[in-house]
């Protein structure tokens, strides 16, 4: 059988030789007492790529920023967020159901939040209106289609939000890829921010595992908040040991996976019905198809029926996703494929 082409996610990346090599032989010990040399190594190697004073290893993105906002905010406080964001629609609502924290959504035509944006939801100070604990942010924006954040926008939202007392939240699932696209470091995009989550489990190939970063008070906050949430872990260094490798190999070769992106774009546009609403500027596409005659689950189904896997994100709208287990030649197969199941895009020849 053919292999699966599968773009619906970076989540779906298999770990590499070496990052088996690095879990089979990885030191261990118990980390909930502090005793894992490997995860303790991890931390202290995402702490200085950010330049902060400290960081945790957490099972997912989802906790981490969970736990971020369970530290930033008091029970009832709200948190304002883009409203496309992974924080308020795929994280089942945990921010309300674990942190007691209202989402104050705030919608925009691109993902990009701005002061303007953010200004107006920021609520009163009346002792009888919940009040804004937390500015949460994501870069990159996944259902925006991977939108970068410009960091001269973030850092005017911090620094208008710290004049209020507002703690800032990021959302950095996919940080690296933010960072390449903006030709800076990690360090540099994200210097203003209170908190940080990143994970090593989508472009960066890790099999498990996220980072939150920040000061020293705060990430020793987090550890208790982890237990709590139940991601105490116990001789996980054979996992740190993989996060290692992807944290220190693997940002070089998101390139490759923002160049697979501009392909499928470049190809996508040419199909009659097809459109991309922005300028694709990392690994994400996000493409309405409405125009094709198709709804986007049909769409999917008959990619799948051919071997090729994305998802739909509503009835109108696909994402693809690409990453280092998706290879040139795969995004060629993928684009012959969806000529030959996309009604307008028979007769239209697949470079």
């Amino acid at each position: 059988m053919t292999p699966w082409i599968d773009l619906r996610s970076d989540t779906v990346t298999k770990p590499t030789p070496e990052m088996r090599r690095a879990m089979a032989e990885a030191e261990v010990g118990d980390d909930v007492y502090g005793e894992d040399p490997t995860v303790n190594r991890l931390e202290q190697r995402a702490a200085e790529i950010f330049e902060r004073e400290a960081a945790l290893f957490v099972p997912s993105g989802s906790m981490g920023n969970l736990i971020s906002i369970r530290i930033h905010c008091d029970h009832g406080s709200e948190v304002i967020c883009e409203s496309r964001g992974h924080i308020f629609n795929f994280e089942m609502a945990s921010m309300s159901a674990i942190a007691g924290c209202l989402p104050r959504p705030v919608a925009t035509d691109d993902g990009v939040l701005t002061w303007k944006h953010i200004e107006p939801a920021i609520r009163p100070k009346i002792y009888y209106r919940a009040q804004t604990g937390l500015i949460s942010l994501e870069n990159t924006h996944n259902i925006a289609g991977g939108r970068v954040l410009p960091t001269e926008v973030q850092d005017q939202i911090c620094d208008r939000a710290h004049e209020r007392a507002i703690p800032v939240h990021l959302d950095g699932a996919r940080i690296f890829n933010a960072a390449l696209a903006l030709g800076q470091s990690v360090a540099a995009i994200t210097r203003k921010v209170d908190s940080i989550m990143f994970c090593l489990s989508k472009g960066l190939g890790a099999p498990v595992g996220s980072m939150v970063v920040g000061s020293r008070d705060f990430i020793a906050k987090a550890r208790v908040y982890r237990k709590m949430f139940g991601g105490g872990m116990r001789q996980v260094g054979v996992l740190a040991a993989a996060g290692l490798v992807a944290l220190e190999k693997h940002p070089p070769l998101l390139r490759r996976d923002h160049q697979k992106a501009q392909r499928l774009a470049e190809a996508l546009r040419e199909i009659p019905g097809v459109r991309i609403a922005h300028q694709v500027e990392t690994n994400i596409l996000v493409f309405d198809v409405s125009g094709t005659g198709l709804a986007a689950p049909e769409l999917s189904a008959r990619l799948k029926e051919r071997g090729v896997l994305a998802n739909a994100v509503d009835p109108n709208t696909m994402r693809m996703v690409t990453h280092y287990d998706v290879s040139e030649e795969d995004i060629e197969r993928a684009l012959r494929v969806l000529h030959e199941v996309v009604p307008t895009a028979r007769g239209v020849a697949a470079r």
